[in-house]
């Protein structure tokens, strides 16, 4: 009776300290919320690099979600895209850091009509976008991350904001991948010398293929040479087929200022 108690003993012991051990591990990617000097506050999730080598600066990546993952809980975000960014080969291939910032449900990171076949890129940013740009400025002073390997990606709502961003801030990324977004035409000549590959689903009927064509158009007549993939059997989910595509990954972390 006494040897079936200290088992029992032991085996509660065990799964406890084991619990504990497991509660105290950092998360894949760490939830943090940036304030600024206002008090106006952004939840995100930061990715870190494995093993990291201290005499190495690394990659930052930008992810910009869509609008069925806003909201305050600093979880909806990671739905989409971020898996291919944190499976084991592309921990492997492709230490970086990686920021995902949630936007709230009473905003978007670039507001304009996401139906229509055009929009005029507003003179203000929003606040998830003006406050995601202030983060990245933070960690690039506070983070060996390399200022020339910054990437800005984004679906959806996220795609918008990837357009718009790039076109405000055109100096501060390396590369971008917007995916079924649109942005401003006229704002072509300004991003023309920035590597783009955009992604858009043919079937899309939430954002008009032809905004991602239409900027794409813009671009190549501006002399920039921007690639563009279109999924002919796709609707609106392209980030599916185009975060899975390993080719994409190769792309991006290639890219550099």
């Amino acid at each position: 009776m006494n040897r079936m108690l200290f088992r029992t003993a032991f085996a509660v012991f065990f799964f406890v300290g084991c619990n504990e051990m497991r509660a105290k591990d950092p998360p894949l990617l760490e939830k943090l919320v940036y304030k600024d000097a206002a008090g106006k506050e952004l939840p995100y999730r930061l990715l870190k690099p494995q093993n990291a080598d201290p005499a190495k600066k690394y990659p930052l990546v930008v992810l910009l979600h869509g609008a069925g993952e806003r909201g305050t809980d600093n979880e909806k975000q990671l739905t989409h895209g971020v898996a291919a960014f944190t499976s084991k080969d592309a921990l492997e291939k492709y230490p970086c850091f990686m920021i995902v910032p949630q936007c709230p449900n009473s905003t978007k990171w670039v507001d304009v009509d996401w139906s229509a076949n055009s929009h005029v890129m507003p003179k203000e940013m929003t606040d998830p976008s003006r406050l995601t740009i202030e983060l990245i400025r933070k960690l690039l002073k506070d983070e060996p991350i390399d200022p020339k390997r910054v990437y800005l990606t984004g679906l959806s709502m996220g795609g918008y904001g990837t357009w718009d961003l790039a076109a405000r801030f055109p100096d501060l990324f390396a590369a971008i991948a917007p995916v079924c977004g649109g942005g401003d035409e006229a704002t072509a000549a300004t991003i023309k010398d920035l590597p783009i590959w955009a992604f858009h689903g043919a079937k899309d009927t939430v954002v008009k293929t032809i905004r991602s064509k239409n900027m794409i158009a813009a671009i190549e007549k501006a002399g920039g040479k921007p690639k563009y993939t279109e999924y002919p059997t796709i609707g609106h989910n392209a980030w599916t087929p185009a975060y899975a595509d390993p080719e994409l990954m190769k792309w991006l972390f290639e890219q550099k200022k």
